[in-house]
């Protein structure tokens, strides 16, 4: 059985690779060989991932001792490529 934890983890990282792959391959397949159609399909699974990871963040706030500044790591890490893989090694990954 899946922890809420877990969950978090799982979305964490699935947001972190979409955000990856949109920024660093389909992006500059879309601008260098004129083909939008990877951005297209990433970008809305990109999006739902990113908007899930927010949601769970706001309702794990209240299940951790997050000091503000944390939490605001834990949400500016959805918007830094490789930020969603920080946040779980420094924040997710000590809570078991």
């Amino acid at each position: 059985m899946l922890s809420f934890i877990n969950i978090f983890r799982i979305v964490a990282f699935l947001e972190g690779m979409s955000y990856i792959l949109l920024l660093f391959i389909a992006t500059p397949i879309k601008y260098f060989l004129s083909d939008p159609k990877y951005v297209k399909l990433l970008g809305m699974p990109h999006g739902l991932l990113f908007i899930t990871y927010i949601v769970i963040a706001f309702m794990f706030k209240t299940d951790t001792n997050w000091t503000k500044p944390q939490f605001y790591s834990v949400l500016l890490a959805s918007i830094i490529p490789f930020g969603t893989f920080y946040v779980d090694r420094k924040y997710l990954n000590i809570i078991k």
